[in-house]
């Protein structure tokens, strides 16, 4: 069973940028023990020749037709925008 001391949660918060007052530090400590714990646990289950899953439900993505459909509605899209030039949607520049 690992234990965490109250350093290494100190530690984990600081890291976290979580500020916790040093009366609270034991029930964090416990708490991530108790996470160590059982993440050991799931560590002993024998995994061997099961098959990784992407969901709990067997399903499959709706899949439309690849058609295509209508096009040059160029105006009616920059429509919507805040702002526009020449045909494109104009952003702030974010990067110098």
């Amino acid at each position: 069973m690992s234990t965490i001391d109250l350093e290494t949660a100190r530690r984990v918060a600081k890291l976290a940028r979580i500020r916790v007052p040093d009366d609270n530090l034991p029930a964090l400590a416990g708490e991530l023990s108790q996470i160590l714990t059982f993440m050991e646990q799931l560590n002993e289950v024998d995994v061997e020749g099961v098959e990784p899953m992407t969901s709990v439900t067997p399903m499959r993505l709706k899949r439309r037709a690849d058609v295509v459909t209508e096009g040059g509605m160029q105006d009616r899209i920059l429509s919507n925008a805040p702002e526009a030039r020449e045909g494109f949607f104009a952003v702030p520049k974010v990067v110098e």
